[in-house]
């Protein structure tokens, strides 16, 4: 479900992803503030961050991380490119030790991101501050048995990837002011016919609607195309064969995608509905630390 700390990108690539996001037009337009998550900046990539924006969808990177993944992704959408978490405001509460793999979360220590399982199927967590010398600021997991695991990446560049659709994690604040920021790249499966567990249930807060549910709506779109195309190729073929029509076995396709479409279409609530900032379920949803 996690992968151990890997080396993603460069120092200087970092370098560069971080003047992208200090870029006065980012924290003006893309910053956001949430119940669960104090500042974060969203969907500013491919507008504003192009060295970002080519770095994360560039082939190698998409390779690396599929492998590791162990399954063949693609970025989620233009939109959830590097999302950024921001910490650098000190919290009262006792420190921990970075070694610390299976130690509980420190009593009194405000957390960058609370508890939560992610919108998406696979995030990628890059961390992008010095963190050599930090301590505490780990990405915490807590197992279905209660144990709390926590992963440092140890230095800038370093990565990590994370089933967040299905763990539940947050991002510890490191104490003393540290500095803690982290970009995030959510992924799916590339493949039509691998299941796309894809909700909205907390990005819509925090996101513009228009941009989001374009995106949403028009990969789901392809996938049903894809599936109806198949199906569609498959039945002509069968019967230029000979055989007789499969109906029990149209039929199940016709159930799944119309189930796959009403889920799709579950997502997509009126904007004058959703309540900025705010997060209600925490195990439904995308907060990525």
């Amino acid at each position: 479900a996690v992968t151990h700390p890997f080396p993603l990108f460069s120092p200087e690539a970092v370098r560069i992803m971080r003047a992208e996001i200090a870029k006065p037009e980012v924290r003006s337009d893309h910053h956001f503030t949430r119940n669960l998550a104090t500042s974060q900046l969203h969907g500013y990539a491919q507008k504003h961050a192009p060295f970002t924006y080519a770095a994360w969808n560039h082939a190698k990177t998409v390779g690396i991380v599929s492998k590791l993944a162990g399954i063949d992704l693609v970025p989620w959408g233009d939109y959830e490119i590097a999302h950024i978490n921001l910490s650098s405001c000190d919290q009262a509460g006792p420190s921990t030790r970075a070694s610390e793999m299976h130690s509980p979360s420190p009593e009194g220590q405000a957390p960058i991101v609370s508890w939560h399982t992610d919108s998406y199927p696979f995030v990628c967590v890059l961390m992008l501050s010095d963190c050599t010398t930090m301590v505490g600021g780990e990405t915490a997991l807590r197992t279905a048995h209660g144990e709390i695991i926590r992963i440092q990446c140890p230095i800038e560049g370093c990565a990590v990837i994370l089933q967040g659709r299905h763990v539940v994690h947050q991002a510890s604040r490191p104490p003393g002011g540290q500095e803690r920021i982290t970009a995030v790249t959510s992924w799916r499966p590339r493949s039509a016919f691998v299941k796309d567990e894809s909700v909205l249930t907390t990005v819509r807060p925090v996101s513009n609607i228009n941009e989001l549910y374009v995106e949403f709506v028009a990969y789901r779109l392809e996938i049903v195309k894809e599936r109806m195309t198949r199906a569609q190729t498959k039945m002509r073929a069968r019967r230029q064969t000979g055989y007789n029509f499969d109906t029990p076995g149209y039929k199940a396709i016709l159930q799944d995608l119309i189930h796959f479409i009403n889920l799709t279409d579950q997502q997509l609530i009126a904007e004058e509905e959703v309540k900025r900032g705010i997060v209600d379920d925490l195990t439904t949803g995308h907060l990525t630390c």
